[in-house]
């Protein structure tokens, strides 16, 4: 009969082993490059397992970007991996692609029919945004020399808007007018705009769904009080609407509210294909109602990567994935799925506006309805509560929920908010374990008093 002899495998397994390899036994590298390879399954194992520490985005209820993806958008993004989108030469089918998603926003923001409607991706909202402003900046000045008057002083209105508008401001040379919030307002008023535009305001920005409270500014009441600024004083300020997250909201649940294109005082949309657009991280989109709106000096002409490609943007180079699949999402869900997607978040943060109300304390600035499927409350009584917002939030960290807690912009900074947003992937029974842990933490700090800070807490939560 043959003979077998054994052999000693403890070499072979620990060599195979992620954490008996000679890279798991050391603090990993954080200021220098390690001198020489290791093992991509055990470098991947670490660094996933590092990542543990970072929250689980299933319970990120801070965040209006998109959480989850369906297997189709992630097999489509690997196999994208490669594709440079400012490379139109060498990828046409992508930039085709790309184009194909600018007609369908055209024409769910109701462009004119017929008309010739401009856009493009971005890396997100807050690009588009600035593209949007620079838009109106250029426009702005062009009118300004031809009628021989000075055009060094531009200035932007708006009510509490995102921070990317105030870097817009800061990094192109624009005076950012800020209109403070009335009383019990969340929002911009069109009776405010009289006091705060003139003939060097290049535009209003008009906000789809506020970051802090996630309802809607009143855009065609806006643009009607343009309209009769217009007529005593022949200003025609064009209004640019940043619909970060209610872009792809607002035509599903509320085609009612006229906010778009079908107001001629709206130049240009912005919104974030990342956000309640599903799409996965990454894409935002401009777009103008038509092509003379986008003034031809901000367009390049490139030829160095093989053919002679338009581009605006602030950067350059950027995988096409994002775009792909946005595309993807539009053919897989169609209206009727967006609708029924959005719906379903929107029935959720009304179960929770309901929830909130009846746990006590709290009472509600805006409950899910008529605007982004959010939640927005404040204490009822702060000083009497024996605890703040803040605290709330920290006892439901503990639980891993991020939900962040933050003072209103000027003139309402004594109010602190605490907002929850429904995503795509956030369900029912999710909502209905954060309530109890609400209740839970409630009791908690009711029984143990809480000292108050030196200085107010602000939450890094704004996005």
């Amino acid at each position: 009969m043959a003979l077998h002899q054994t052999k000693d495998t403890r070499a072979e397994d620990a060599a195979t082993d992620v954490f008996a390899s000679a890279l798991s036994g050391q603090v990993l590298p954080k200021k220098r490059m390690p001198d020489d390879h290791s093992s991509s399954e055990v470098v991947y194992a670490l660094l996933r397992n590092e990542l543990l520490l970072d929250g689980n985005a299933a319970q990120n209820l801070a965040t209006f970007c998109t959480t989850w993806s369906d297997d189709g958008v992630r097999r489509l993004m690997n196999e994208c991996l490669d594709k440079n989108l400012v490379d139109k030469d060498e990828y046409p089918q992508t930039a085709e692609i790309e184009a194909r998603c600018v007609s369908i926003l055209a024409d769910l923001w109701n462009a004119p029919a017929g008309g010739t409607g401009t856009g493009c991706s971005t890396t997100g909202s807050s690009e588009a945004a600035m593209l949007g402003g620079l838009a109106l900046k250029w426009r702005w000045r062009a009118r300004r020399r031809a009628e021989g008057k000075p055009a060094d002083r531009p200035n932007l209105v708006c009510g509490p808007v995102q921070v990317c508008w105030e870097k817009f401001a800061r990094y192109f040379d624009v005076e950012l007018r800020q209109v403070p919030l009335e009383p019990g307002a969340t929002g911009l008023r069109p009776h405010q705009l009289a006091a705060h535009v003139d003939e060097n305001t290049i535009g209003v920005v008009a906000i789809l769904g506020v970051t802090y409270t996630c309802d809607y500014e009143p855009v065609a009441d806006l643009a009607a009080a343009l309209d009769r600024i217009q007529e005593e004083h022949g200003w025609d300020i064009p209004v640019h609407v940043d619909a970060a997250s209610g872009g792809f909201v607002a035509p599903f649940l509320h085609p009612e509210v006229v906010w778009d294109f079908r107001l001629p005082r709206v130049a240009s949309v912005n919104t974030s294909g990342h956000k309640y657009g599903l799409a996965p991280l990454g894409v935002g989109w401009i777009i103008w109602r038509t092509a003379d709106l986008l003034p031809a000096e901000l367009v390049f002409d490139v030829d160095y990567l093989g053919g002679d490609m338009p581009t605006f943007a602030l950067n350059f180079s950027r995988p096409g994935g994002e775009v792909i699949a946005q595309y993807y999402l539009f053919l897989r869900l169609g209206r009727g799925g967006y609708r029924r997607v959005q719906q379903a978040c929107a029935d959720t943060a009304q179960y929770l506006a309901g929830e909130i109300a009846g746990l006590g304390p709290f009472t509600l600035l805006y409950d899910g309805r008529g605007a982004l499927p959010a939640v927005s409350y404040t204490l009822t009584d702060p000083g009497a509560a024996g605890f703040s917002l803040y605290d709330l939030s920290d006892r439901l960290r503990m639980r891993g929920w991020q939900v962040p807690s933050y003072p209103l912009p000027a003139d309402r900074e004594e109010t602190v908010v605490q907002r929850v947003l429904i995503r795509h992937g956030v369900t029912r029974d999710q909502i209905a374990l954060l309530v109890e842990d609400i209740r839970r933490a409630l009791d908690h700090l009711r029984a143990v008093p809480q000292v108050a800070p030196a200085t107010p807490r602000r939450s890094g939560f704004h996005h």
